[in-house]
């Protein structure tokens, strides 16, 4: 394989017949029997291996290395490796190179078993739990090890469905309110509204009313208002209307206490916090707008 990768004697279309051709007599190999996998395993590692050498091509060369990748786990089909080595390549092959391939699990399933597809996951999480989180207002590095590393807790997440693993590739990077909302929506899509609410919670105390801090709350409200929580959804309102006074705010709070029934003393309440708590012209100019639009 290596011959045609490397032959600047040649076109590159010369090349690119040569590795072809090369590929398609492992595939004739692979279907006639059991004794190619380690063969094959051989050729996808070369091929990944060229495709940072020869950049240009890499498009080429990724897939020309998914081809290969069919063929091996047709390969272990008829030629079974032990589960937990076949979990240490397939991580190796996705983590070892500068330009790994991206994995599908699902045609791997049969030959990694219960126990192959533990060691996987469990050497996945225990190297993806190692990296950073990239804090609120911060800059991530995303080298080459934590974009392979996020790709294949990616494809693991989505493999077994694991609402656990999908937290903890998102809250891997809390650089921005949208990456909470993200966190919340996902707890709150499987049903774990407690802990969807609790990462709006964390959310808010993070974006300080900016950003994606009102589809933040407007998620707990819905959620709340969803299973008859009604005082709660109140609460969330209150809250976000103390933090964060504005006419915005308040309109909301004004919505939603209007609809469910009790808002003339939700408004004097919040009105009477707000004076008590801020500075004087700015709660002037505040009530103002807000009884402008009282009419």
């Amino acid at each position: 394989m290596n011959f045609w990768l490397d032959r600047s004697n040649v076109t590159w279309a010369e090349r690119w017949d040569g590795l072809t051709a090369a590929v398609a007599d492992l595939s004739g190999v692979v279907l006639a029997g059991p004794g190619a996998r380690r063969v094959v395993e051989e050729v996808a590692e070369l091929l990944v291996a060229g495709a940072s050498r020869h950049r240009a091509h890499r498009a080429a060369l990724s897939e020309l290395v998914d081809r290969v990748l069919d063929l091996h786990a047709v390969a272990c089909g008829s030629d079974p490796p032990s589960p937990t080595a076949l979990a240490d390549w397939l991580l190796h092959v996705q983590t070892g190179f500068a330009e790994p391939p991206e994995v599908r699990l699902a045609p791997y399933a049969a030959a990694l078993g219960a126990q192959g597809l533990a060691r996987y996951r469990d050497e996945a999480v225990a190297r993806f739990s190692e990296l950073p989180v990239i804090g609120f207002g911060r800059t991530g590095r995303y080298d080459r090890e934590r974009w392979a590393l996020l790709r294949v807790m990616e494809e693991l997440a989505e493999h077994v469905g694991d609402v656990d693993l999908q937290v903890l590739v998102l809250a891997r990077d809390l650089s921005s309110g949208w990456h909470y909302l993200q966190v919340a929506t996902v707890l709150r899509d499987a049903g774990r509204v407690e802990e969807a609410l609790e990462w709006v919670g964390r959310g808010l105390r993070a974006t300080g009313g900016r950003g994606a801090a009102s589809r933040l709350v407007d998620l707990a409200v819905d959620e709340c208002l969803r299973l008859g929580w009604r005082e709660r959804a109140l609460g969330w309102r209150r809250r976000a209307f103390l933090a964060w006074p504005s006419p915005e705010t308040y309109e909301r709070l004004r919505a939603l206490a209007a609809g469910i029934g009790g808002w003339p003393a939700v408004r004097e309440d919040v009105l009477a916090q707000v004076r008590a708590a801020g500075d004087p012209d700015v709660v002037a100019d505040l009530l103002a707008r807000v009884a402008a639009r009282e009419g």
